[in-house]
């Protein structure tokens, strides 16, 4: 499932639109609508690359034993990995058929570079001791799938610089889709593709995203007595959101913890505004906070 912590960004994503784009605030939960849409494409794509490194085991057969003249070894390539079972399970999911067919996963891929991740894969260690022993067992088909994940797919310059081409918000999700598809081949068939918010957090992400349009004015009576000799109106645009994404939070969910919500726009305002920004959001909740 996408995190709180993904779901304040896509928020903060929506909210620096609406401030820099005319006649988008009626748009406002479409537009988040499309980040966390963006997402899902993204984990789609993700899976399916994977299985496609997996699957291309058969083309490399049929190649090589199809040569003018293959030896012994190109008439028995082991396509083991093509039948690993997690990657059967999850093409036999209906939610993942269905997001297959909405979304078009192979319109972003490189036949080349599927077939350079499938020969790295073939010269390792791993892949051979996992073809030297024909029986399948959860493990190892799980831990096949996790080598090719992370040893070849996020750890390949050219891979990670074909999904920062193809997808805009790579850096902004990368870590929560390496989260979210170690999670998937730990419990395959566990996710519905055609939401992965569930209803308490898209509810979360609305309300927050809501709070912050229609209490703007309260949230500026609050902040602007705590920025003494600084002009609100030349504060980074970043900073003056997230400080009243965290205030909004403040006031309207009880449920969340303070602290967490101060760390949380902290670490978002370190990663997304100034090298100052962290410690200057820092002061001016925690000085709100107390105030409430």
């Amino acid at each position: 499932m996408i995190s709180r912590r993904n779901i304040r960004v896509k928020v903060m994503q929506t909210l620096y639109t609406i401030e820099t784009v005319e006649d988008q605030k009626d748009k406002a939960r479409r537009l988040l609508d499309k980040h966390l849409e963006q997402s899902r494409q993204l984990f789609v794509y993700l899976l399916h690359y994977l299985t496609e490194v997996a699957r291309y085991a058969e083309q490399d057969a049929h190649h090589r034993s199809s040569k003018h003249l293959p030896t012994a070894e190109d008439l028995n390539v082991n396509i083991k990995i093509a039948g690993n079972e997690i990657v059967w399970k999850l093409w036999d999911d209906p939610s993942y058929q269905k997001a297959c067919n909405d979304i078009k996963p192979q319109q972003w891929d490189n036949p080349d570079l599927i077939r350079r991740t499938y020969q790295q894969l073939t010269e390792t260690a791993i892949y051979k001791a996992y073809i030297a022993i024909p029986e399948r067992n959860k493990k190892s088909e799980r831990d096949i799938l996790e080598f090719i994940f992370t040893d070849l797919m996020l750890a390949d310059e050219v891979f990670v610089s074909g999904m920062e081409d193809n997808f805009i918000h790579w850096d902004d999700d990368a870590e929560m889709m390496n989260q979210l598809v170690l999670n998937l081949l730990q419990k395959p068939g566990s996710y519905n593709f055609q939401d992965l918010l569930g209803n308490e957090k898209r509810k979360f992400a609305y309300d927050l995203l809501d709070a912050v349009i229609n209490r703007e004015a309260f949230c500026m009576e609050l902040i602007r007595p705590k920025l003494k000799n600084w002009d609100a109106e030349r504060i980074a645009l970043l900073d003056m959101i997230l400080m009243k994404m965290g205030l909004c939070e403040f006031l309207y969910f009880e449920t969340i913890p303070t602290k967490v919500t101060i760390n949380e726009y902290i670490d978002l305002a370190k990663a997304y505004s100034t090298p100052q920004s962290g410690q200057f959001v820092n002061c001016i909740l925690d000085n709100i906070h107390k105030e409430l």
